[in-house]
């Protein structure tokens, strides 16, 4: 686990908060190299799947040219929602490091963990790495919608 890599998250997140997203970012690295990176682009894709795990995932596999992202780690700034947690099995994802729990949608550890069910693929999970630092654009955003 290498924190430059959430950092470069994070990143990716304050720049959808500041296009108006719901600030995530997500990075695939592989063999300690980036690889791929997404973050939330729902409202300027108008695209309910953009979420930034989905972005990461799919540039992923067009880099590597493969759906198997099974030596990869996926490193995001928010805990996935069912559909990311979904896509990060399907697409074998080895580790997933995520900042901030979400507790109205986290679907590896908050509300439930679907990373537990029996399924062919067992992804390692870390979750709360800088946990404060991965809220903050978070917390930043919902209060200017209020």
């Amino acid at each position: 686990m290498n924190r430059e890599f959430i950092y470069k998250a994070l990143d990716l997140a304050n720049k959808a908060l500041k296009e108006g997203e719901v600030p995530v970012g997500a990075v695939i690295v592989k063999d300690g190299k980036i690889i791929a990176e997404g973050r939330n682009m729902r409202e300027a894709k108008r695209n309910a799947l953009s979420h930034a795990e989905i972005e990461a995932i799919n540039n992923a596999c067009k880099a590597l040219n493969s759906w198997r992202l099974d030596d990869c780690e996926m490193y995001v700034t928010l805990e996935p929602c069912p559909m990311c947690a979904g896509a990060i099995i399907n697409a074998r994802i080895k580790t997933l490091i995520f900042g901030a729990f979400d507790l109205k949608a986290g679907s590896v550890d908050s509300v439930v963990n679907l990373l537990d069910y029996p399924y062919n693929h067992k992804v390692e999970v870390y979750g709360g790495i800088l946990e404060e630092e991965c809220q903050k654009p978070l917390k930043e955003f919902f209060e200017n919608l209020r």
